[in-house]
């Protein structure tokens, strides 16, 4: 038996899409020395790409399609950018922390050299 909404949706199908359509946000530090440059913006739009959900990035009042190294660079993000990350969809909170570690080890900029920024 399903109980069916004013609308005629089944509310357990309705609260999955709910569930689907959750956004998330993490926010991150640019910790390389020379900003998020192309090779980086590359990884993070080829990591975003690998998801499902939707992924955005907020620096101050830009936002941009995580997928799209052309819109990623266009934050033109320099070190030290404070930058928020949104993810939507069903497998938000895995994409974020994917994501998240990318910013966390610096994109691998510093594999042999342990001067970083931040």
């Amino acid at each position: 038996m399903s109980i069916r909404g004013n609308g005629g949706e089944n509310k357990t199908e309705q609260r999955q899409l709910d569930m689907s359509q959750e956004t998330l946000s993490r926010k991150v530090v640019v910790g390389m020395r020379q900003g998020l440059h192309a090779r980086p913006a590359d990884l993070l739009a080829r990591e975003a790409r690998k998801w499902q959900s939707r992924i955005e990035l907020i620096a101050e009042s830009q936002r941009v399609d995580g997928k799209s190294i052309l819109e990623v660079l266009t934050l033109a993000a320099e070190a030290g950018t404070r930058l928020v990350i949104e993810a939507t969809g069903p497998d938000a909170q895995e994409a974020l922390e994917a994501i998240g570690h990318l910013f966390e080890r610096n994109f691998n900029e510093y594999e042999n050299d342990n001067k970083q920024v931040f």
